[in-house]
């Protein structure tokens, strides 16, 4: 995992539309109309884009690590709990095996840990997701509506993963 510059921006939008033509035969909605724009935030000056890139750099996932949860759907207790909050997580489709996005999952969790935040949160709009993500160690917290959409918020406590580099290792191997 490194943080995402804009060298990556071409890899991040064609490993992007290969996860959208992955959703799309599963019969699901995609990122295809978004794909360049989602690609662009790996420029985000702020540091908070990264990527997961094998040795030769091709690019295996990527997945933004905010500071602070979003405000809306969350109790005022939880916002004022140290943690971190997982968006546009995608990973491509030809790795689907190797489970890229439960390392990149755990990587987070192993992160917040080793910065002192209590949580790692994410959210998403699939109960489909919703179930894969609990395979990683998520829990879902709340169910909100957002305007047209239901959002389902899920959190997991930071912790220390003592196998991570063997996960990657997978990866690579």
């Amino acid at each position: 995992m490194r943080p995402a510059t804009a060298d990556d921006i071409p890899a991040v939008e064609k490993m992007i539309l290969a996860r959208s033509g992955w959703l799309e035969e599963c019969g699901l909605p995609s990122w295809r109309e978004n794909a360049a724009e989602l690609a662009r935030q790996a420029e985000n000056p702020d540091d908070d884009v990264w990527v997961l890139a094998e040795d030769e750099g091709r690019v295996v996932g990527c997945t933004t690590v905010q500071e602070q949860t979003p405000p809306w759907g969350w109790t005022e207790e939880e916002l004022n709990e140290p943690a971190h909050y997982l968006y546009t997580t995608v990973t491509d489709p030809a790795y689907r095996a190797m489970k890229p996005g439960t390392a990149m999952a755990l990587w987070a969790v192993d992160r917040a840990a080793q910065q002192g935040r209590t949580w790692v949160r994410r959210g998403c709009h699939f109960p489909r997701l919703v179930r894969y993500y609990e395979t990683q160690g998520f829990a879902l917290v709340h169910e909100v509506q957002r305007t047209r959409t239901k959002v389902y918020l899920m959190g997991r406590r930071a912790e220390r993963v003592t196998d991570l580099e063997e996960r990657f290792r997978a990866l690579a191997g």
